[in-house]
C-alpha cells in the first residue's frame, strides 16, 4: 500500500456503534397475580404462596355477657348450696363440705336415625334436623360424631356421620336439670317414674329418652319425625346409693317405694 493510502487511512475518523435502546426488566410477579388477573389491591389482605407460613385467622373477640346474664344463677344451684348439701351431710356423715356429690357434666346424644344411614331418599340432608334439634334442647352448638369403623349392618362406613353430642356445664347444666324433671319427664305419656337400675356402680346415671318432643323448646308441628335421645349425668358420687340420692334431692323423679322412702326436699 502506497505512503498516501496509509495516510487516508489513519486520517479517518471511526465509526461510532450504533446505540442500542435500553429495555426495562420487568418486576417479578407478585404473589397469586398471573397472566389474565388483576394485581392485588391496596390494602387487601394477600393469601399465603403454597409452602410458605400459614397466616392465622383472627378470631372474632368474644361477646360480652350483659350485668344481668352476670348476675344470674339457675334456681337448681341455688337449692343444691341452701338445701342439698345440707341435708347430704347429716345423711351419710360427711366430715367436709367439699365430699359432698355434686353434678360434674351432663352429656346429651342424638342419632340421625336409621333411614339417614341407609341412605334414605326421604331426607336430603336428615343431620341437620337432629342437629338443630339438639341445638335447641342443649342451648348451644352440637358436635358431629362420627363412626371408628365400617359395619355393614349398620350401613356405616369408617367416617360417617351418625350423630350429634351436646356436653354441658355449668349453668347450662343446671338449667338443663330442672327443664328435664319438671317439664320433659312428666309430658311423657303414662308416666310413672325413671328407672332406678341405670346407674353404673360409679354414681353416674343413663337415662333414654324415646321421643326427643318432649322438651318445651321444640315444636311439635315443625319436627319431620320423633329421634331418640340419651342423657348422660355425670357426678363425684363415689356410690349409686349417694348417686342417686343426690339426683333425687334435685327433682329427678324416682319411683316412690313403699314405707321408709326418704322425701325430697322441697
Amino acid at each position: 500500500m502506497s505512503e498516501q493510502g496509509q495516510e487516508s487511512a489513519s486520517t479517518k475518523k471511526p465509526q461510532q456503534a450504533k446505540a442500542t435502546p435500553k429495555v426495562a426488566k420487568a418486576s417479578p410477579k407478585a404473589p397469586g397475580e398471573q397472566k389474565g388477573q388483576r394485581p392485588p389491591q391496596a390494602g387487601a389482605q394477600q393469601a399465603a404462596p403454597k409452602g410458605g407460613p400459614k397466616v392465622d385467622k383472627v378470631a372474632p373477640p368474644p361477646r360480652q355477657k350483659s350485668a344481668q346474664e352476670l348476675a344470674y344463677v339457675p334456681r337448681v344451684l341455688t337449692r343444691y348450696k341452701e338445701k342439698v348439701v345440707p341435708a347430704l351431710i347429716s345423711e351419710f356423715g360427711y366430715k367436709n363440705p367439699m365430699q359432698v356429690p355434686r353434678l360434674e357434666k351432663v352429656v346429651l346424644n342424638m342419632g340421625f336415625g336409621k333411614r339417614a344411614l341407609s341412605g334414605g331418599t326421604h331426607d336430603a340432608k336428615p343431620g341437620e334436623a337432629a342437629v338443630k334439634d339438639l341445638r335447641e334442647i342443649g342451648g348451644q352448638q352440637p358436635v358431629i360424631t362420627k363412626a371408628k369403623k365400617a359395619i355393614a349392618n349398620f350401613h356405616t362406613r369408617k367416617g360417617m356421620a351418625v350423630g350429634a353430642m351436646v356436653t354441658l356445664r355449668g349453668r347450662r347444666m343446671y338449667d338443663f336439670m330442672d327443664r328435664l324433671g319438671k317439664a320433659a319427664l312428666p309430658r311423657i305419656r303414662d308416666f310413672r317414674g325413671v328407672s332406678e337400675k341405670a346407674f353404673d356402680g360409679s354414681g353416674n346415671y343413663s337415662l333414654g329418652i324415646q321421643e326427643h318432643p318432649i322438651f318445651p323448646e321444640i315444636t311439635f308441628d315443625q319436627v319431620d319425625r320423633a329421634r331418640s335421645m340419651q342423657v348422660n349425668i355425670i357426678t363425684t358420687a363415689p356410690t349409686n346409693a349417694e348417686g342417686k340420692r343426690l339426683l333425687e334431692l334435685l327433682g329427678m323423679p324416682f319411683p316412690r317405694q313403699r314405707g321408709g322412702a326418704t322425701p325430697a326436699v322441697k
